[in-house]
């Protein structure tokens, strides 16, 4: 099996990989990433990402496949690395396309079968994606993204939720098919109002290096009304660098600086902030250390 699948869609970059942050004290997980995406000048393969974050104090990582070979191939690396577990699923983005050519419900089937291995904890990414899907495609991802709960809810699954230029179909969908009780908005893309709903329903939002960009005060006005043990934090590798390091690949092992600006956002300490969110993402997904589903 390979380490790579692909490389970015737009050729990947040419920059090196940034050096690592100041270890944190308390280790957290990164629970969205993409280790099949090769980037940067010299790729680093699933061993050297997981051994660079232990090093900083990230224990593991929820690898997520986007279409029926990556969710092939992080259910396989996660059953083979004790420090990963997966996610899987059809991107919103993939389903027009596979509906149009008929091969929607055999990929749908696909996701269902990966969905039983007891190292898959999540159904994810999946949802909508008004940005990159115009009219004629949207009835496809909400058929897509509807199967998805059912199987997260089947399996009894948490769910990665990709929401972009979305919010209210989004929300709209999860209340009328009824979300996991486990349901996480990947790189939370709204604002304080979509944050204090979202905590309402008992859902929880995943921050990545984009809240801290200059431009995401909405981001941060999110983070902080959310309770705190409705947080979690990814990298969403290998993209969404935080800054200053934005244009150099991302990956789990800069979680450190998306965390500590979340703490400061939030006014907590370091290791405090970091215990809770530890804590969530195992209420998410349960143990990385032992093959039980789900979390509690």
């Amino acid at each position: 099996m390979t380490d790579h699948l692909r490389t970015r869609a737009d050729g990947g970059r040419a920059a090196e990989y940034p050096p690592a942050p100041e270890p944190l004290a308390v280790a957290v997980y990164d629970n969205h990433t993409h280790l099949e995406i090769a980037d940067g000048a010299l790729p680093l393969d699933v061993h050297e990402h997981l051994e660079r974050a232990a090093s900083v104090g990230v224990a593991g990582a929820v690898q997520v496949g986007t279409d029926v070979a990556t969710s092939r191939w992080s259910a396989e690396v996660a059953a083979r690395e004790p420090r990963l577990l997966a996610a899987v699923a059809l991107h919103p983005n993939e389903a027009p396309e596979l509906e149009a050519s008929g091969a929607l419900d055999d990929a749908l089937a696909v996701i269902d079968e990966l969905a039983a291995q007891p190292r898959v904890r999540a159904i994810g990414e999946t949802g909508l994606d008004f940005y990159r899907t115009d009219e004629a495609g949207r009835p496809a991802q909400f058929r897509s993204f509807e199967a998805h709960i059912d199987i997260a809810r089947r399996h009894g699954l948490a769910l990665q939720i990709h929401d972009r230029d979305a919010h209210d179909d989004v929300v709209a969908t999860l209340r009328r098919v009824t979300a996991p009780e486990r349901t996480v908005f990947h790189c939370f893309s709204g604002d304080e109002a979509l944050a204090r709903l979202a905590a309402d329903e008992g859902w929880y939002c995943s921050f990545a290096g984009n809240v801290t960009f200059k431009n995401a005060e909405n981001l941060r006005e999110a983070l902080r009304v959310l309770p705190a043990d409705r947080i979690l934090v990814e990298t969403d590798a290998p993209y969404l660098t935080p800054a200053p390091l934005r244009g150099r690949p991302n990956a789990p092992y800069l979680v450190p600086h998306t965390a500590r600006f979340m703490a400061d956002v939030r006014g907590v300490g370091i290791d405090e902030f970091c215990a809770q969110l530890a804590s969530n993402t195992v209420a998410v997904y349960g143990s990385w250390q032992d093959e039980a589903r789900g979390g509690h």
